[in-house]
């Protein structure tokens, strides 16, 4: 079996922050660093986790550099937004940051249909040499990229190579997955779906929660590749405290994963509005699934 382009426990990272308000750079290469050495061998920049819609286009190249400079395995540029020029001319300019490759996001707001959603991507995907991931998201961009979409961008642009499906909706990831095979890396968008996602041939995951638990992602991964489903089942269920902590109503992500890499010692600081600060109580919430965690670990 080939190789995946991007890796198998890819994190979306999120965005550090000064007290002044702006992307504190030499914090996020820290962070990169922790990441890659508590499992994940990707980097999502700029995404949803990331904050994206908050960073204007000088923040996202010079932190697609920062962090690219700061580790060795692929760095995904979030360059995308619900603009298409924009999304094309930024994604045009990332390949002089050094990334490995580009996360293009369905467009949200705009609800176009899918000849608009194949139109989008697939300009995000001539603007650029360098390997792309398609991100389908709903919950967020109010429109979900078809199955038939999918398939017909995949055959039709050769740099299309993976797919993050936080969709939740497994008969068609997996119908897509049956159709393309080893033309495309599916990737679970959501941590609780994990052992699903694997079940049904995805490549790995783009995870929030492997910020803290990356060592448990890369297990689960690794153990369901060898046939080890009840290690993988065992590592899954050590997994539920966080993956109900990484979003809720009171604090979305990545809200929690800011905290839980304050409690890990990243003066990441807060979000940027509209998310905006937020409560200790989610930083004591944060540090006790963490010390959790670590417990069971042994």
């Amino acid at each position: 079996m080939a190789s995946p382009t991007f890796g198998t426990v890819l994190t979306a990272m999120v965005t550090p922050f000064g007290d002044d308000g702006a992307v504190d750079f030499d914090t996020a290469a820290a962070v990169a660093r922790h990441l890659v050495d508590s499992g994940s061998d990707g980097i999502v920049v700029a995404g949803s986790t990331g904050e994206g819609t908050a960073l204007s286009d000088d923040e996202k190249m010079n932190l697609f550099a920062c962090v690219a400079e700061a580790v060795s395995v692929p760095v995904l540029a979030g360059s995308t937004s619900s603009d298409t020029t924009r999304s094309v001319i930024l994604t045009g300019r990332v390949v002089e940051t050094g990334v490995a490759g580009v996360l293009a996001t369905t467009p949200a707001y705009a609800r176009p249909s899918q000849a608009g959603i194949a139109g989008h991507l697939g300009a995000i995907a001539e603007s650029t040499a360098l390997p792309v991931m398609l991100y389908d998201i709903p919950s967020r961009t109010g429109r979900k990229i078809a199955a038939t979409t999918t398939i017909e961008l995949v055959r039709r642009y050769a740099n299309i190579r993976a797919l993050k499906d936080a969709s939740g909706d497994l008969p068609g990831a997996a119908h897509v997955k049956a159709v393309l095979g080893g033309d495309l890396d599916l990737y679970s968008g959501d941590d609780s779906l994990l052992l699903a996602f694997l079940a049904i041939g995805a490549t790995g995951i783009v995870s929030v929660a492997a910020h803290w638990a990356g060592p448990e992602f890369a297990s689960i991964v690794a153990s369901a590749a060898k046939g080890d489903w009840v290690t993988a089942r065992e590592l899954n269920e050590r997994l539920a405290r966080s993956c109900a902590f990484e979003s809720t109503e009171s604090a979305p992500n990545p809200i929690p994963a800011k905290a839980a890499m304050r409690s890990l010692g990243f003066p990441v600081g807060q979000c940027r509005w509209p998310l905006g600060p937020i409560g200790s109580d989610v930083d004591a919430t944060a540090a006790s699934v963490i010390a959790e965690l670590r417990a069971a670990r042994g």
